[in-house]
């Protein structure tokens, strides 16, 4: 049992991972390396006479087998269409979850390749497409375990987590209180008056989730896929000022609507769901700080500089939800 001050993921030495690997069906020659990852931990295992596998332990009652496997069955899915989707390996018995000292893990293939260029137009209308065709099977069925993202989940209960465990700090409650206040309620208006269709999607479809290799994008680590609107794996792709961020859009959209139709209403969800990933983004550090990794990697966060700074950006939130929405297509 773990004491107090430990952490599930204390117990996850070196040599456990090695076990791990081995008791997979994998000879390990005892190289490993720790690759960046926090909500989980990743590890890079040499295989003797083989190519090195990436072992993914889950975080111990993040998701439950249900929703892992469905995980990797979406991205199975992709990949037995041919989509660049870096899914994980099956063993001889076709499973691809497995489970070794109370941690649930899984083996990926070693996959090269470096961030995309978002200000190439080319790799704008390339990402597109490939996103298209995700998509394009995302539509064809829902997820029957995993989460959507909504304003429940990623606002109302990140505030209220944030408010609850003692984290805002006095001088500045007053305000965070307030300001979330309104902010909320402006995002429940936006929520009411929308009408979108809900898809399987990556969810966190940002670069660092995108290794560039051979001219076309390999998408990784599909650990917050989700249900949500399209337009979510497509806004952080995008960068710079609004004109440029219109060029953006339209670039993945040229490609995007060759393999998937993309209802321009979407769109007015942008400003919504960023700020919403705002207030998950907090709170999610929050909840994970009793995690020694976290505070060592994010020693900026829980100061009082931080949630100042916060606070304003949630101001300018505010603000950027009732400015014009980004139009591509002339009008909305």
């Amino acid at each position: 049992m773990n004491t107090p001050t430990q952490h599930p993921y204390d117990q996850l030495t070196p040599d456990r991972v090695l076990d791990a690997v081995e008791s997979v069906g994998f000879i390990s020659d005892a190289r490993i390396m720790t690759l960046n990852s926090y909500e989980n931990r990743v590890y890079q295992v040499g295989i003797d006479d083989g190519e090195p596998v990436i072992a993914k332990f889950y975080r111990p009652g993040r998701w439950s087998r249900k929703q892992i496997i469905e995980e990797h069955q979406f991205t199975l899915d992709l990949k037995n269409l041919d989509l660049p989707i870096v899914a994980p390996l099956a063993d001889s018995e076709g499973q691809t979850l497995h489970e070794f000292s109370d941690f649930l893990f899984a083996l990926f293939p070693r996959q090269g390749g470096h961030a995309p260029e978002l200000d190439n137009p080319d790799n704008l209308q390339i990402l597109g497409r490939t996103l298209g065709r995700i998509h394009k099977l995302g539509a064809a069925t829902a997820f029957a375990h995993r989460p959507a993202i909504n304003l429940q989940r990623y606002g109302i209960d990140s505030v209220k987590y944030l408010l609850s465990n003692g984290f805002i700090p006095a001088s500045l409650m007053e305000a965070y209180q307030t300001l979330t206040r309104d902010l909320l309620h402006r995002l429940d208006c936006i929520s009411q008056q929308q009408g979108y269709q809900a898809i399987r999607v990556h969810g966190d479809c940002h670069a660092g989730n995108i290794l560039w290799r051979n001219q076309a994008p390999h998408f990784v680590d599909f650990d917050d896929t989700c249900m949500a609107p399209a337009v979510q794996d497509l806004w952080m792709l995008l960068s710079g000022s609004r004109a440029e961020q219109t060029v953006q859009m339209a670039e993945i959209l040229e490609g995007y609507s060759e393999f998937m139709d993309f209802s321009p209403s979407e769109l007015n969800l942008i400003e919504y769901l960023r700020t919403l990933r705002l207030l998950n983004y907090s709170g999610w550090l929050a909840k994970r700080w009793d995690d020694p990794a976290f505070p060592k990697a994010f020693t900026w966060f829980n100061t009082e500089r931080y949630w100042a700074e916060h606070i304003l950006e949630l101001r300018e939130q505010l603000a950027a939800l009732d400015e014009p929405v980004l139009s591509v297509f002339g009008q909305i």
